[in-house]
């Protein structure tokens, strides 16, 4: 039952329903967006969340106004007590979804099924295999494929996340989306975002107008169809016209969609983040195992949230290296 003060609510008036719950900072690929060549500075073992943590938390958000949590990772799917986790936090009255590779998605069908999860988000950036290698410094794209028609052939609903970049896997665009055509799954094309480690720069990144251009130049416009985008949507939505599926841009760079945002991020060391490009964290976790109450940090990190990208305001200020570098990389952020 949802308290009488709402502490999940900003000093801009959004009000916050959306969890996305980091199970883990390892992963099974080694994605170049996401994880510097070098690798990551993993959390101590005894840092990380135990699953009766992760459920503590979650169900103190869910008192508070949250009605869905997404787990993401690193790869949650590694996790060797994700079983539990999921079957706990079924019990609470959410829409339960997740993220992963899709390299071992395969042995959690019946899983998922059982907990109630029909969204599954799939981050797969090339269909070429040896993109697909490149980019993930893992030889898995077969894997991945297959599994990606075994979750359309099971009935989940699946996205697939795309992050484009330039002179890599633009040359790809219209070919995901004719993916669409006899699958029906949504492709997502995300704008490359910058976070330490990646080498971000402006010049890498494929804009939701230039995907537009790629998409307008090959379709009729015509066949073109602009799709209602759903409340809080990330997403800028399209369909061609007698496709199955659709597509989508993510413009987090450009077009921002600050305005409505309802995400919160728990990171596997059980802090909160308040945007994915917030700088600044709160520990959730050390205070739960002293026993304290963790809600007046959970309302002061909310509280804390900039109107925009973590206070990355313009282009300007996100082309500055200090101010990203600051932030965790990806795969220990959460995605």
């Amino acid at each position: 039952m949802k308290k009488k003060q709402n502490i999940l609510q900003d000093t801009f008036g959004r009000e916050h329903s959306y969890l996305r719950i980091s199970l883990t900072e390892l992963c099974n690929l080694r994605c170049t967006y996401c994880m510097p060549a070098e690798g990551v500075q993993l959390s101590p073992k005894a840092h990380i969340m135990t699953f009766e943590e992760v459920y503590t938390i979650a169900k103190t958000f869910v008192e508070h106004g949250v009605t869905k949590i997404r787990l993401t990772g690193g790869e949650p799917l590694v996790r060797k007590d994700v079983d539990v986790i999921l079957k706990k936090l079924a019990t609470l009255p959410v829409e339960l979804a997740i993220s992963t590779n899709a390299v071992t998605v395969d042995r959690f069908i019946d899983t998922f099924k059982a907990c109630g999860i029909k969204n599954i988000n799939v981050s797969l950036d090339s269909l070429n295999p040896e993109k697909f290698n490149q980019i993930t410094r893992r030889n898995d794209f077969k894997k991945v494929y297959e599994n990606i028609h075994l979750l359309v052939q099971e009935d989940f609903k699946v996205k697939l996340n795309a992050v484009l970049m330039k002179n890599f896997n633009d040359n790809e665009i219209i070919d995901f989306i004719e993916l669409t055509k006899e699958l029906p799954i949504s492709v997502r094309f995300i704008e490359f975002m910058p976070f330490d480690g990646n080498k971000w720069n402006k010049e890498k990144m494929v804009s939701y107008a230039e995907v537009m251009e790629i998409v307008n130049s090959a379709f009729d416009e015509n066949t073109v169809i602009r799709i209602q985008d759903a409340p809080n949507d990330t997403s800028k939505n399209y369909k061609i016209e007698g496709y199955k599926g659709s597509f989508a841009v993510i413009s987090s760079v450009t077009n921002p969609f600050c305005d409505s945002c309802n995400r919160l991020r728990l990171t596997a060391n059980g802090r909160i983040k308040n945007c994915l490009f917030s700088s600044t964290e709160s520990d959730l976790l050390t205070p739960l195992r002293e026993g304290k109450d963790i809600e007046p940090i959970i309302q002061k990190a909310v509280q804390a949230k900039f109107k925009i990208r973590g206070g990355m305001d313009t282009l300007e200020k996100l082309e500055e290296p200090k101010l990203h570098t600051q932030n965790r990389s990806m795969i220990t952020i959460g995605g």
